[in-house]
């Protein structure tokens, strides 16, 4: 018997009821060969961690522009504190962690240079608008490799393009247009653990707020420090899945509703405050340049991928922008739009 075959096995004996087993997937856009060590989900999650947009995550932004400081987190450090936190949460209920992992590591891989401002900005100015969730499905499909993509299984797709939930309910009772898998659902609610804590941190860092300033009902409720709000959060969905029978994601009714409001009051008090606002607002303007030189010139780019015919400039305009990092966005602004000193010999 094969490695791979041999783990499958494994999960069929170990796994929950409601878990996806990796010999259970829906498989690949293209069909290839099965590895004879690793399960379909393990050679996702190696595929995302090895490509390029992968470790561009780096250098884009979080919350905090091109931050100064080395403790400030970016996309990257967002997809590993996603992908800590989901798979304790698929540990304890003894779903497939390949797949949680896969998922969370990938599920911000479309997002734009300088956050949810870049976001924004693309989706007023490419017709049909843009959404980071559904760049980071196009990224694996088509974008990655020269055009090849990564070639992903549904279920990590997915999770993926399933995963945004803006300020929407964080457990909603209808459970349409969630992930079709559990292991997707537990990488949702993941990420808003993640962000509304290491996003407060932050803030608390750049000194954007102060400990004082959070609401004292969601200090008592989820805890003084970062850590304790985390475990408080994680230790909560698992309890009270496991006591509903873990069919599906359940919270407590004061956990939920803290985590909600402690949401809330990031969008109050550190999103949409002048302070850091101000400085998304100079960054639209910049690839709202960018994006506008490109669709009228050439020169400074080439397309990176071979599009199908017809393919519309639009598209690759806003593929390549999307792509950028904060810094090669404010670099290449830099050489298109600033003067040169002019060398006389």
């Amino acid at each position: 018997m094969l490695l791979r075959e041999e783990l499958e096995e494994r999960e069929t004996q170990i796994l929950s009821p409601y878990a996806c087993l990796s010999r259970n997937s829906k498989g690949r856009l293209q069909p290839e060969p099965e590895c004879t060590i690793r399960s379909c989900f393990q050679r996702d999650r190696d595929r995302i961690v090895h490509c390029k947009t992968f470790r561009r995550l780096k250098h884009k932004t979080q919350v905090f522009l091109s931050p100064t400081g080395d403790h400030y987190r970016t996309r990257l450090t967002h997809a590993l504190e996603v992908s800590q936190i989901a798979r304790t949460v698929a540990a304890a209920l003894r779903l497939n962690e390949s797949l949680t992992e896969a998922i969370a590591l990938g599920h911000d891989l479309g997002h734009t240079p300088f956050g949810h401002a870049g976001e924004d900005l693309l989706n007023e100015l490419h017709p049909g608008g843009f959404r980071h969730y559904e760049q980071s499905l196009r990224v694996v499909d088509l974008l990655e490799k020269k055009g090849e993509g990564l070639n992903l299984t549904h279920e990590v797709r997915n999770g993926i393009v399933a995963h945004s939930k803006g300020r929407k309910e964080i457990l909603p009772a209808d459970l349409a247009g969630l992930p079709l898998t559990l292991e997707g659902q537990v990488v949702r609610v993941a990420d808003i653990i993640a962000y509304v804590n290491h996003d407060l941190d932050d803030a608390l860092r750049a000194g954007v707020v102060h400990p004082g300033e959070l609401p004292r009902h969601i200090r008592e409720v989820l805890g003084q420090r970062h850590s304790e709000r985390i475990g408080t959060m994680v230790k909560d969905i698992i309890v009270q899945t496991t006591l509903a029978g873990g069919g599906r994601l359940a919270m407590s009714a004061d956990v939920l509703a803290a985590m909600s409001d402690l949401r809330s009051f990031l969008y109050d008090h550190v999103y949409d405050v002048n302070r850091v606002h101000n400085d998304f607002i100079k960054s639209m303007k910049i690839l709202r340049e960018l994006y506008d030189y490109f669709m009228g010139h050439d020169d400074h780019w080439e397309e990176l991928i071979p599009y199908p015919a017809g393919t519309p400039r639009e598209r690759k305009v806003c593929d390549y922008v999307a792509g950028m990092t904060d810094r090669y966005a404010l670099d290449l602004y830099t050489d298109i739009f600033f003067p040169k000193p002019w060398s006389v010999r």
